[in-house]
């Protein structure tokens, strides 16, 4: 059999590339003992044997009772009795999982970017279990990746950002309806969308400070660097190498590097937009200390008015996310400061927070949970770290584990 793919966590099964062929017992023996099901390629090696009637094949999540024989080839996902689909977590153990696979992820991102250096062609279907892995974490809950691959230092920022744009993408997608093969995609292409700047000089990648013209000039060639690496690689669809070409294009026409405008934009390419400059405003950056997240949003919803985004786009993003996403600081109408947990259920007014400061005594308080869908109490405005002179936050939302 051809396998095109071994589902589930990359770390938890001991096969790096997704697609293979099968042809020995002890890869057999290491499926079985790893993963419920696997999904075969049919038009590149045999197909399963004739299943009883009890079994059941699944195709996009939905059952079909017909025989696999009726099921498109390399679509045929064979379950055993019991398996489980994705689960909803809470977000504390969801940021304690997704926090070992933004780890791992550093590493992987790291020697991919110095592959890229050397000269070595991308496989991009290395990449496939990596974003398997991130699609999940945000099935079980969205909020825990994307708040967790918002913190990064500047100096991992490069490897990190593409990480983060991955978890933003398939966010958006999932927001938007997409299926489940355009959603890999889309978080393909946010984790390869910026390779292009392993070939551009450390010295202006990295530089503590504003570019000059002549290097923001250098710096805007990176798209069309990355795009042709990707022409070159081993897997890469056409919606990577539409958004790493064109992620930095803006509905109004005046992107880079071909100046589309409007329609001219495909869908992903304008999600990929909004997605990384999402990222790029909220990081740490060699020359700026990163926004707060729902200051960013602010800040880019008139970004979105002045046609640097699709503005359908953008308010699906902020949906996906929230007006106030995790890690926020607020101002209740109580007096009380706050940073936002989690999204609430029925409203993005009115999200999961812990409090943690009084402003009518300006002294810290017991943190306490408060879910304000449930409280008479209500978000006030959003409040900048920085002017209260708070340094670190982030303690308040992450699970000891993580911190």
């Amino acid at each position: 059999m051809h396998v095109h793919e071994v589902p589930g966590s990359w770390l938890a099964h001991p096969f790096w590339r997704a697609s293979f062929k099968l042809a020995d017992a002890k890869q057999l023996a290491q499926l079985q003992a790893a993963v419920p099901h696997v999904v075969i390629d049919t038009s590149k090696g045999v197909d399963v044997e004739a299943p009883p009637q009890t079994e059941v094949a699944y195709l996009d999540d939905v059952e079909v009772q017909d025989s696999p024989g009726e099921v498109p080839p390399a679509a045929v996902v064979l379950r055993t009795e019991g398996a489980a689909r994705v689960a909803p977590a809470s977000f504390q153990d969801e940021v304690v999982r997704a926090s070992r696979i933004v780890a791992q992820s550093r590493s992987a991102m790291q020697s991919m970017f110095q592959d890229v250096r050397l000269g070595k062609a991308v496989d991009a279907e290395h990449c496939l279990p990596l974003v398997d892995d991130i699609t999940s974490s945000v099935a079980r809950n969205p909020g825990a990746i994307v708040s967790l691959a918002r913190l990064k230092t500047s100096d991992d920022y490069t490897y990190m950002h593409s990480v983060a744009v991955c978890a933003l993408m398939v966010t958006l997608s999932r927001q938007l309806g997409l299926n489940e093969a355009d959603t890999r995609e889309a978080g393909l292409a946010g984790l390869v969308h910026d390779l292009g700047k392993a070939m551009m000089p450390p010295d202006v990648l990295n530089k503590p400070g504003a570019l000059t013209p002549e290097e923001f000039a250098i710096m805007k060639g990176h798209p069309e660097a990355g795009h042709r690496m990707l022409v070159e690689a081993k897997g890469v669809g056409a919606v990577p190498l539409d958004v790493c070409l064109h992620h930095h294009e803006k509905v109004n026409g005046k992107g880079y590097p071909k100046g589309l405008r409007g329609d001219e934009i495909s869908l992903f390419a304008k999600m990929g937009a909004v997605c990384d400059v999402y990222d790029a405003i909220t990081s740490n950056r060699p020359y700026k200390a990163g926004w707060d997240p729902a200051e960013s949003i602010t800040k880019m919803a008139q970004w979105a008015k002045d046609g640097h985004f699709d503005e359908r786009i953008f308010q699906a993003f902020v949906k996906s996310i929230g007006i106030y996403p995790t890690g926020s600081m607020v101002k209740l109408k109580s007096g009380r400061l706050a940073i936002v947990l989690e999204q609430g259920e029925a409203s993005l007014l009115k999200p999961v927070v812990k409090v943690f400061y009084s402003t009518k005594a300006s002294e810290p308080i017991p943190p306490e949970l408060l879910d304000l869908a449930r409280s008479a109490d209500e978000i006030a405005s959003r409040e900048a770290p920085s002017a209260w002179g708070f340094k670190d936050l982030d303690s308040l939302w992450l699970p000891p584990e993580v911190r």
